[in-house]
């Protein structure tokens, strides 16, 4: 889900053969140390390991072109009973630095009886991607508000539409069933008959479908911020619109309670009106930034939704933006490379943006896009421009397929966010009805928290007794500003 976002834009790496072979076989996978064969890896990390599994690039074709996935490995540190497969979302980020983040955290109790295992989904940085051009070209401001908005669709679909024809092939195979069936043959390669499976956000749809397609392969899976069990775009952007008009709304009370510190009122309605009439004075009156980037209407509206937990970041820019100032600059994309040689981003927008318009039935024509933000403005009017996943499909070149989970008997641990905006609580209800499993509510609204707070605990007593849990649990608490 700032803008709500699921992933930051990057560059991708171009699909070829890596310059390392793929070496699954019967005895396992050939895994090496990450920092002896992984470019931009970190030295210090001696920890986990990688391999590269080879996978149908079809699977209506198995027997045709392959692509490899690229795999990372933690081992377990005591007696091992099994492995977890991890997915952060996106669709389209890097799960490889998954094993050293969950070592890392309050869930570490996890690496005790378990390997841990990320990956990189095809077309994401070590596994087959491709190198997309970015459309940079800006509108010019004297066109409305509608006229700029075509003008960003249409260059996007045009940028689209080139990189779809680099390899038609792979880009339709960017789906979340082909992602699942990956998942299967790292099990296969893993020499493992059931897998547990940890996914967040995106990550949470991939586990629904691993299960509908292969529940005898589960060992236990826990999904924490849930998505929506039927993908579209169009709701994304309603519900994550709907959630943020109450962020902003809390984010105003706490600002009216910190007044002595930011000064934009002592009641909600007082920071309210402050902070809109910020907004419309920039919409009317942009001005240019330190790195030449406009300070306008949008600037200020972005900051409006920000977690609880950058509350104290998102009030001191808007309180320098108030005295003439301007928010912090944004990281510059990385370059790209092939295989094991690439340059890790982190994640790739492309894919992101081909795997939600391959699933979803969404409009591709930009006036019904453009009405359907209208709605959503009038419905949410602080936070309905948020919106910025409809847009993306427009122009798109292929017709959707749309997900279609069923239930399993395999056990299934649900992770819902109270107050999260990016998945609201409201698509983990939906996803339960839909494919069942067990609900822990975390009284935040940091999206895919559970790890980092104490009770990742449930998740490591899942993961070793099978017994889910059902209670709520505290999250971190709204930060107050510091003197």
């Amino acid at each position: 889900m700032p803008k709500i976002r699921l992933l930051v834009p990057v560059v991708a790496a171009v699909a070829m053969v890596p310059l390392l072979p793929a070496l699954a076989s019967a005895q396992g996978l050939d895994w090496k140390p990450c920092a002896s064969i992984a470019k931009g890896w970190d030295p210090d990390d001696q920890r986990t390991e990688c391999a590269l599994v080879p996978v149908p690039l079809d699977y209506a074709a198995p027997g045709g072109r392959t692509i490899d996935i690229a795999v990372s490995r933690i081992r377990a540190t005591g007696e091992r009973t099994g492995s977890i497969v991890f997915n952060p979302g996106g669709p389209g980020q890097s799960g490889m630095k998954m094993p050293l983040t969950i070592a890392g955290s309050k869930a570490s109790g996890l690496l005790e009886h378990h390997d841990l295992i990320g990956f990189d989904p095809r077309g994401v940085d070590y596994s087959a991607s491709l190198a997309c051009d970015e459309d940079d070209a800006q509108p010019d401001p004297a066109l409305s508000e509608k006229d700029q908005a075509r003008f960003a669709a249409e260059h996007r679909a045009a940028a689209n539409a080139a990189c779809f024809a680099k390899d038609p092939a792979l880009v339709k195979s960017f789906t979340t069933p082909n992602i699942a069936r990956d998942v299967d043959r790292i099990r296969e390669a893993l020499g493992e008959d059931k897998i547990g499976y940890y996914g967040v956000s995106w990550g949470t749809a991939l586990g629904a479908e691993y299960r509908t397609l292969f529940d005898s392969h589960v060992d236990k899976m826990l999904l924490d911020s849930v998505m929506p069990p039927e993908l579209s775009v169009k709701t994304m952007d309603d519900g994550q619109a709907e959630a943020g008009e109450n962020t902003f709304r809390e984010f105003a009370a706490w600002l009216a309670r910190y007044d002595s510190a930011y000064h934009f009122g002592t009641t909600e309605p007082q920071v309210e009106k402050a902070l809109l009439a910020l907004r419309d004075q920039l919409a009317g009156h942009p001005r240019p930034g330190p790195d030449g980037s406009p300070v306008n209407g949008d600037t200020v509206n972005q900051l409006f939704a920000y977690p609880r937990r950058q509350w104290v970041e998102a009030a001191g820019q808007l309180t320098s933006i108030r005295a003439g100032g301007a928010p912090g600059s944004r990281p510059a994309a990385a370059s790209s490379g092939f295989g094991w040689d690439t340059e890790r981003t982190g994640g790739n927008s492309f894919q992101q943006n081909a795997l939600l318009c391959n699933e979803s039935p969404s409009p591709r024509d930009f006036d019904t896009v453009w009405q359907d933000r209208l709605d959503r403005l009038k419905a949410n009017p602080e936070t309905g421009g948020f919106g910025i996943y409809e847009q993306l499909c427009v122009g798109w070149p292929v017709p959707a397929t749309q997900w279609h989970f069923t239930p399993g008997k395999s056990p299934l641990q649900l992770v819902g966010h109270t107050y999260e905006p990016v998945t609201p609580i409201g698509w983990a209800f939906a996803m339960q009805r839909q494919i069942g499993g067990s609900l822990l509510t975390v009284e935040d609204d940091a999206h895919g928290s559970l790890s980092s707070l104490p009770c990742a605990s449930a998740a490591v007593t899942f993961f070793d007794t099978g017994k889910p849990a059902t209670q709520s649990c505290p999250g971190d608490p709204i930060p107050a500003p510091q003197p």
